[in-house]
């Protein structure tokens, strides 16, 4: 081992766990194994091959030099930030106080720096996307959860509450992330009674020290239920427009745009233009990743400047919707036909399958040729990179393991 490294730097995975078991299922179809690979988080076609959206890469080859090369304000371009945050708010006029982000997990982190201190907490759901640990663990943080609802059943709005009043105890502040609409992994949104109680636990808290709710607003293109996804949008404006409760956005261009190498999003704060909450951000770019990709932002005025467009890429993100949940139905029909619980999938690109020990699960799968993604609360299943046709053998192999 190189001396050199810290003692605290020396005991990681050799990969990401995610992609390594990718990597252990291509291996393993390549050496001509019949593989079922539900751990991909992008979005593939029924014959297994990367979607890319035509709109966007139309954009993408009329990029000149100019939108590409030059350096991006270390902010980030104020038109592109305008731009992107109001296609999730048309009717603001602006962005608040904003800086862009190498996708949306680079606005997540940006958070981190800015609202919690080294040893706190952040709160978010269980279950919940495992690089959230992985952020906060780099940034000398911890991940604390409480429930998401299970199908069926109302937010346990005691256990939030009883979450949030002890954050606040203890550390003086609390950050929620929110992976709302589309939550990753349950494949489900919360209701509108339940940000309802959401949104008051929140305003409740507020009363006792500073609480900021980061909205992860990776998946919301992707729904069978698009009305419900502005009906929470609406309900998430009204709530950061009362400014009690930080509201911010993390936002991505990765699963919106099919543009995961372009590396392109931002951390908002549309209800909020305080100087220095600006002046955070800005110096907190610097001192991280400096300037982000100029391609992106110019890719994304392209698109706010051209109805046309706009429409094409609407009709690509409702075709790709309809996809999914044709693929969400028919893994539905084989649990139940296997006498198990459906998962009713209504957004996003995952659904979790249920299992009392997931490591001993995703192992069991794995013997049977099909991929997982293990979970404290059970396996995550990537509707995004399965086949239609795959859904009864999915669902036999998880009666298999999760029976015995």
């Amino acid at each position: 081992m190189t001396e050199q490294l810290i003692p605290t730097r020396r005991d990681f995975p050799a990969d990401d766990p995610i992609f390594a078991l990718n990597t252990e299922a291509q291996t393993r179809k390549a050496a001509g194994e019949s593989i079922l690979n539900a751990t991909v988080g992008v979005l593939l076609d029924e014959a297994g091959q990367l979607v890319v959206h035509e709109t966007v890469m139309d954009l993408w080859r009329g990029l000149g030099a100019m939108d590409v090369a030059p350096y991006a304000p270390i902010a980030g371009d104020p038109a592109f930030l305008k731009a992107l945050v109001q296609r999730y708010w048309p009717a603001l006029d602006g962005a608040g106080a904003a800086c862009a982000t190498p996708g949306g997990s680079g606005a997540l982190s940006l958070s981190l720096r800015n609202f919690l201190e080294p040893g706190q907490a952040l709160l978010t759901t269980a279950p919940y996307w495992g690089p959230y640990a992985t952020m906060a663990g780099e940034n000398g943080m911890r991940v604390e959860t409480a429930p998401w609802p299970a199908v069926g059943q109302a937010l346990d709005a005691a256990a939030w509450d009883q979450a949030l009043r002890t954050q606040m105890k203890t550390q003086g502040r609390v950050m929620v992330w929110l992976n709302d609409p589309c939550h990753n992994p349950s494949g489900r949104s919360l209701s509108a009674p339940d940000r309802a109680a959401l949104a008051g636990l929140l305003r409740g808290v507020s009363a006792l020290g500073p609480v900021t709710l980061i909205l992860d607003l990776a998946y919301l293109d992707y729904t069978c239920e698009p009305e419900a996804v502005a009906a929470a949008l609406k309900d998430y404006a009204a709530l950061g427009s009362e400014g009690r409760v930080l509201v911010g956005a993390a936002m991505s261009l990765s699963k919106a745009m099919t543009l995961y190498g372009g590396r392109g999003g931002a951390l908002a704060f549309p209800w909020c233009d305080d100087p220095a909450l600006q002046a955070a951000l800005t110096q907190s770019s610097r001192g991280t990743w400096s300037n982000c990709p100029r391609a992106p932002q110019s890719l994304l005025l392209r698109l706010a400047r051209d109805g046309k467009a706009q429409a094409r890429l609407a009709a690509e993100h409702r075709h790709w919707s309809e996809v999914m949940a044709a693929r969400a139905q028919a893994l539905d029909a084989a649990l139940e036909a296997e006498g198990m619980a459906p998962f009713r999938w209504t957004g996003g690109f995952f659904v979790t399958a249920p299992a009392a020990d997931p490591e001993a699960a995703c192992e069991g799968l794995k013997a049977e040729g099909v991929f997982t993604v293990p979970l404290p609360e059970g396996l995550r299943v990537g509707l995004c990179s399965m086949r239609r046709d795959e859904a009864p053998r999915l669902a036999q192999a998880l009666r298999k393991v999760t029976a015995c």
